[in-house]
């Protein structure tokens, strides 16, 4: 399993250029999963579903499966951060690739993919100078705020992206950290 995260502030087009890249990794026959760190307190059921009230009547983990589906809603009694390779844990060993957005901080290899501030979006530092994880600067910025000898990809060009990636496979070869637990 390769593992490749993306990384940069809210509103940097992270989630439309992952979406970009699914299919065309799927194109190639290739297994793909998404792990998104939320920022904010998120839901993906709904009020009145039987999996809502089953977790509102105090069910710590509810699955919801069909023949197309699974889902499983955990719910922590106390806030708990769970790291990304406790998330990656989580993911089937036959995917091909996982795409990680978000967790800028983790320890993963990460595409940066950073915007110049305009008056819609506010931006903000690069993170390539200060982490030495960042392998490529995805950017339609004309030119980096900071110099780099890093790869610059263009996120409005996903098959450049996604050739990139398979030529840099070796790189991303996950080995899941021997001290990690799942939690």
């Amino acid at each position: 399993m390769k593992v490749l995260g993306f990384a940069g502030y809210s509103g940097s087009g992270k989630t439309t250029l992952i979406e970009q890249l699914i299919p065309l990794l799927r194109a190639q026959g290739l297994r793909v999963a998404v792990v998104k760190h939320a920022h904010h307190r998120f839901d993906i059921d709904h009020e009145g579903k039987d999996s809502w009230r089953h977790r509102q009547a105090g069910a710590a983990e509810v699955i919801v499966a069909s023949d197309r589906r699974m889902a499983l809603m955990r719910e922590f009694e106390q806030p708990h951060r769970l790291s990304v390779h406790a998330l990656l844990a989580q993911i089937d060993a036959r995917m091909d690739w996982v795409l990680v957005e978000g967790f800028k901080d983790s320890d993963l290899p990460k595409i940066e993919v950073w915007r110049a501030p305009t008056p819609d979006h506010r931006g903000g530092p690069v993170l390539y100078p200060h982490d030495g994880r960042v392998v490529a600067v995805a950017s339609d910025a004309p030119a980096l705020p900071e110099p780099t000898q890093l790869p610059r990809l263009h996120p409005g060009e996903p098959h450049a992206i996604v050739r990139w990636m398979l030529a840099q496979g070796a790189r991303f070869d996950y080995a899941r950290p021997a001290e990690e637990t799942c939690e």
